[in-house]
């Protein structure tokens, strides 16, 4: 075991590789922004960098400040980085995606997460790239998930970005970060930069519409995301701006390769999906 820092720790994933890790018995440090970084990591094995910007708020000037601000940390404390990485790289690339998948981004902020990642190879640092599709928790009222797809459920309604029968990947935060932990542990058996594809569940909205009817015994109709009103609003708000960039992902069929992981955690057992939709539905009573 040992000592980790934990930066953005009330983000989605921070707050779950904080679970993780003291599941774990690792004893977690919390990171304070606007503290000096380089200093809390000082006895650390390991830095989780969970830091974003919310709501993909100024990508260009702000991930290259996080970059250098972790690799600063990592410099002086010999720790290694663990990073969540996602699917913007790839583009249109074929799949299943992996290391080998050629970074060749459609989007602004596929270029500069690409640009993050080359940082960090040419660094020479110990960093463990966990790439994973699109996030789900259900103790996140601002996934996608929970914000957009499953909003309208009380009505019967589900409301999807995308053709309803596109495959996509999408990552577990639970399981994904006791990979996160056990890929930790075993560091020292991993290449200095280890780009390691997350799996974790695949499935179209079909499926969840599929298996969200057999839990409930209810009738469910599709309803489609108002691209056009957020094209509209689009000048105006900052976010609709960065979500119609990225709206290709909905419609491109989508995965990432489980075979490296199954090679190097043979024992990992991801959550099954009829369990996570079944916790995101209780969440959503609960939440009314």
């Amino acid at each position: 075991m040992g000592k980790v820092l934990v930066a953005g720790a009330r983000g989605k994933f921070g707050a779950a590789a904080v679970q993780a890790f003291r599941a774990a018995g690792w004893e977690v440090s919390i990171y304070r922004r606007g503290t000096d970084m380089s200093a809390a990591a000082q006895g650390c094995a390991a830095i989780v960098n969970a830091l974003n910007p919310p709501k993909y708020h100024d990508w260009a000037r702000l991930i290259p400040a996080i970059t250098a601000q972790v690799q600063a940390a990592a410099q002086s404390s010999g720790a290694t980085v663990i990073m969540p990485g996602n699917v913007y790289v790839y583009g249109q690339e074929p799949g299943p995606w992996n290391a080998d998948t050629p970074h060749r981004p459609t989007s602004r902020k596929g270029a500069i997460r690409a640009a993050m990642e080359a940082r960090y190879k040419a660094s020479g640092l110990p960093v463990i790239m966990l790439r994973g599709g699109d996030f789900l928790d259900e103790t996140s009222a601002d996934s996608f998930l929970n914000m957009v797809t499953l909003k309208g459920l009380g009505k019967g309604k589900l409301q999807i970005a995308g053709q309803p029968e596109v495959p996509r990947a999408y990552a577990y935060l639970p399981d994904m970060a006791r990979v996160a932990v056990a890929l930790t542990e075993r560091r020292a058996h991993l290449p200095r930069f280890a780009d390691i594809p997350y799996a974790g569940l695949t499935f179209s909205m079909a499926d969840l519409k599929a298996e969200i009817e057999r839990q409930t015994g209810r009738d469910l109709r599709y309803t489609q995301l108002p691209w056009a009103m957020l094209r509209l609003a689009a000048p105006f708000w900052e976010l609709a701006r960065e979500l119609l960039e990225m709206r290709y992902l909905y419609d491109l069929p989508h995965s990432l390769d489980a075979r490296p992981l199954a090679s190097l955690l043979p024992d990992h057992r991801d959550t099954p999906f009829g369990e996570v939709v079944a916790a995101h539905l209780k969440a959503q009573a609960a939440l009314g």
